[in-house]
């Protein structure tokens, strides 16, 4: 029998023979287990004491497939690569890979010079959509375009973390080679591409694994999605292990981002998982993983991963920009501008101290010895954004403050750590993003209604008023809303005036981050922090020693008066002379008389002597 092609244990695979090879983990499957290939009869399978089935069956790509569970349910192959008829539908045989790359030597580039862009594929016209927006953004100077999931849902519409089959990009967004190209056309533009992927859960819609294979998931444990994946299991961790290798070298993305990892009850499997996928892949190449963990588990930082977003700088900047003190911001509403002093020279704010929110129980690890770019940092993103009643932007909730939205913005991107700008940020986009799915049972269109008005009403402000305005998640509408850049100034308005409302976002985001790309992310690598400290109620100040000795310093007030700076903390000798940046005319004057200008953020950038 011909040897399985390495790496991958699961899905349909060619042979060099010209068959394929059919390979299910079905441990539990009830009598009756069948291959069905389009045509044919069907093929009578029997897992072995792995639990695996097997069969090599002469059938070109692109045969439809699926696979018989007992005396006639007919299901998708959970690897499938590619679908025929959404989720429910016939999986299909891939062939070799024979797209043409245009740009093979490709390597990627240095985590330093990352700046995120965070898309929405099918809200941006699907993986053509996205290739056709990359240069402008390489121009604005973005050098990393993340994609939310892409991973097959159901329906044409999902903001992307209902997926259920995590190897096949859904045919809403385009074929598996238009997503290729898409990776191709960014590489040859100097961008990198990332992916977010979801291994803490399957979506309600699809999802046949509990049919044949139980043990994939355990029930000693549970998540806000229902019972935990099961990492114990040999082959479950193979399973996800594959994904990431697949997506890293079949799409040749370059890099992914974990989906709340915290979700996860085995954190000893991510660790694996970062060894399994750095050993498999070439050193020259940059390939970059980046977690979401509330937890803020520093270690897993030194084990093979880059990054983590930054959930606790986020909260407490969006308490300085809105007020909001509800919910988990509720962490975060006491003395704020001591919270992103921490933040900016430690990585996080809760580094193992009780939170609130969590009862007193504690939370984080210590973080201040990891480097700033450990940590990446947005003003919004799918879920700050998505999760909330309306979806709104900041350019909403802060609109009575305009210039403090722009001192957070030059804080966030000139800053050490990574930035990750939300789709849409970069035209002052007033649109939501709103969560949005498209299922076709009635029944499960209706739990999930009834499910976003249960989360919003434990909310002091949710009033029934609030809760029958909700935005239904399956009309068509709610996708419509929140598609940003044609919303970029609100209403309906024509061309012109949608340029107008964008341009000077534009020209801000442009401005800050070809200062960053020139003059601080070559110098990032041994970057340290020096001093932070707050400077009155919303105000911080903030330096770093850069990796070639130069000093970058920050002075940022987020509120609305002025702030007293003590005398020790006022610029003075050649760093007075070295302005890099200024959010509002006059704040760089007003460091000279003593004091920080409201709303205002200022950069100050030293050469090594």
């Amino acid at each position: 029998m011909t040897a399985w092609p390495e790496p991958y244990t699961h899905g349909a695979q060619p042979l060099p023979d010209g068959r394929t090879r059919f390979r299910l983990w079905a441990p539990t499957a009830p009598a009756g287990l069948a291959l069905a290939v389009d045509g044919r009869d069907p093929i009578a399978l029997h897992p072995g004491p792995d639990g695996y089935a097997q069969v090599d069956v002469d059938c070109p790509p692109g045969t439809r497939y699926r696979y018989r569970i007992g005396d006639g349910l007919l299901v998708p192959d959970p690897a499938s690569r590619q679908q025929d008829g959404d989720v429910h539908g016939a999986s299909v045989v891939p062939g070799p890979d024979a797209y043409p790359w245009r740009h093979p030597s490709w390597h990627g580039r240095p985590w330093a010079e990352s700046v995120i862009y965070e898309v929405h594929a099918g809200l941006a016209g699907g993986f053509a959509g996205v290739a056709a927006r990359l240069p402008e953004l390489a121009a604005l100077g973005v050098t990393v375009v993340e994609l939310m999931p892409v991973a097959d849902f159901p329906g044409p519409r999902n903001w992307g973390y209902d997926g259920v089959l995590p190897y096949a990009p859904d045919e809403a967004y385009g074929s598996p080679d238009a997503l290729k190209h898409l990776v191709d056309t960014a590489h040859g533009l100097g961008i990198s591409m990332m992916l977010d992927v979801v291994y803490n859960h399957f979506g309600p819609d699809g999802n046949y694994l509990p049919q044949y294979a139980a043990p994939f998931f355990r029930h000693d444990v549970s998540t806000p999605w229902g019972p935990a994946i099961d990492f114990r299991q040999p082959a479950v961790r193979r399973y996800f292990e594959e994904n990431a290798l697949y997506w890293l070298t079949e799409f040749r993305f370059d890099g992914l981002r974990l989906d709340a990892v915290h979700a996860i009850p085995d954190p000893d499997w991510l660790v694996e998982l970062a060894q399994f996928v750095r050993g498999q892949i070439p050193a020259q190449r940059h390939i970059h993983l980046v977690l979401e963990n509330d937890d803020n588990r520093a270690s897993l930082l030194g084990q093979g991963y880059d990054a983590q977003w930054n959930d606790d700088a986020h909260h407490v900047l969006h308490h300085l920009l809105t007020g909001e003190s509800h919910g988990y911001y509720a962490d975060y509403a006491d003395h704020p501008a001591n919270a992103l002093a921490h933040c900016l020279a430690q990585g996080w704010l809760y580094e193992g101290q009780p939170s609130r929110v969590r009862h007193g129980a504690p939370r984080g690890e210590p973080s201040g010895h990891l480097p700033s770019t450990a940590f990446v940092l947005f003003l919004q993103n799918h879920d700050q954004t998505g999760n909330r009643a309306a979806g709104e932007r900041l350019t909403v909730l802060a609109e009575q403050n305009p210039e403090r939205l722009r001192a957070a913005v030059a804080l966030q991107l000139l800053a050490p750590q990574i930035p990750l700008i939300f789709m849409g940020e970069e035209d002052g986009s007033r649109a939501p993003f709103l969560y949005f799915t498209s299922h076709s049972d009635p029944a499960l269109a209706q739990a999930v209604r009834d499910g976003r008005q249960r989360e919003f009403s434990s909310f002091p402000d949710f009033s029934a008023a609030d809760a029958a305005a909700l935005p239904d998640p399956n009309a068509e509408a709610t996708w419509a809303q929140s598609v940003p850049w044609a919303a970029a100034g609100g209403g309906d308005q024509d061309e012109g005036e949608y340029t107008r409302d964008a341009q000077p976002w534009r020209t801000l985001y442009g401005a800050l981050l070809h200062l960053r790309q020139r003059l601080i992310a070559p110098r990032l690598p041994g970057t340290r922090s020096v001093a932070a400290c707050a400077v009155g109620p919303q105000g911080v100040h903030a330096q770093w020693r850069l990796g070639d000795g130069a000093m970058l310093t920050l002075y940022a007030n987020l509120g609305p008066e002025q702030a007293a700076l003590p005398p020790d903390l006022a610029p003075a000798g050649p760093l007075f002379s070295s302005l890099l940046f200024e959010s509002r005319p006059g704040a760089f004057d007003a460091l000279g008389r003593g004091s920080l200008c409201a709303d205002s953020t200022v950069w100050l950038l030293e050469d090594a002597a």
